[in-house]
């Protein structure tokens, strides 16, 4: 009986656990400002609150239009091969933005970012 009771237990704790840190990887906070790179160096700090858009000109000639609306940020337009950084969409928060042929990366300040979801 004493048994059954303690593994009843813990079920019940590793469940409010699994549950509670899915909780938390859903109310991740927005980020409020991005950092916008290119090369290895800041280009611009961005507003995430700020409605615009801009285009980033590599070192390597390739382009890719940024756009801010409505406290997200995405690539819209890339001249890369793949376009991965247009698949990402608007994101708020998060791992970062890369566009690995034009050397571009977007990252999030002002909000905890995950490493790694499973999900």
């Amino acid at each position: 009986m004493k048994t059954k009771t303690w593994i009843a237990l813990l079920s019940a704790v590793f469940l409010l656990s699994l549950l509670g840190s899915f909780w938390v990887l859903r109310t991740q906070p927005e980020a409020a400002l991005a950092e916008v790179s290119s090369g290895g160096k800041l280009i611009k700090t961005v507003n995430l609150h700020e409605n615009q858009q801009f285009t980033i000109t590599a070192e390597n000639g390739g382009e890719n239009t940024i756009t801010v609306r409505d406290g997200k940020i995405a690539v819209t337009d890339a001249t890369c091969p793949d376009h991965y950084c247009m698949k990402r969409g608007f994101c708020a928060s998060g791992t970062d933005i890369v566009c690995l042929p034009n050397r571009l990366v977007i990252h999030f300040i002002g909000a905890q970012t995950v490493d790694a979801a499973v999900g």
